[in-house]
């Protein structure tokens, strides 16, 4: 899975992920490289630091796998559904005041080096 959102895994996103995967009986987890966290739990896939354009491996067992992972799938195609929110990355980053941290300028273990 390829994560498409300028946003990446932010706060809303791994909200929605971690309550879809908590109303089925399967387990899910997500993998990123060599970490692998539950899929229910928001703060661990916050932690995946996953960005824009970083490849995610989703693994599912148990009743409806299958279809909890198109489910995700899809998910993960539409943005989180960000286009409907009616807010772009660019506008929240105007909101925050000169040499405030944002989340997507807090540093993450295994980030990408700045330009």
């Amino acid at each position: 899975m390829t994560v498409v959102n300028p946003g990446g895994l932010h706060l809303r996103a791994a909200s929605l992920i971690a309550e879809l995967t908590g109303r089925v009986p399967a387990k899910v987890e997500l993998i990123k490289g060599n970490k692998r966290v539950d899929a229910t739990d928001v703060l661990q896939i916050v932690l995946l630091c996953a960005f824009e354009g970083d490849q995610l491996l989703l693994e599912a067992t148990g009743q409806h796998a299958d279809a909890v992972l198109e489910t995700l799938s899809a998910l993960f195609a539409n943005s989180f559904d960000e286009d409907k929110l009616g807010t772009s990355r660019q506008g929240r980053q105007a909101e925050h005041n000169p040499g405030e941290t944002s989340r997507s300028d807090a540093p993450c273990e295994g980030d990408r080096p700045s330009a």
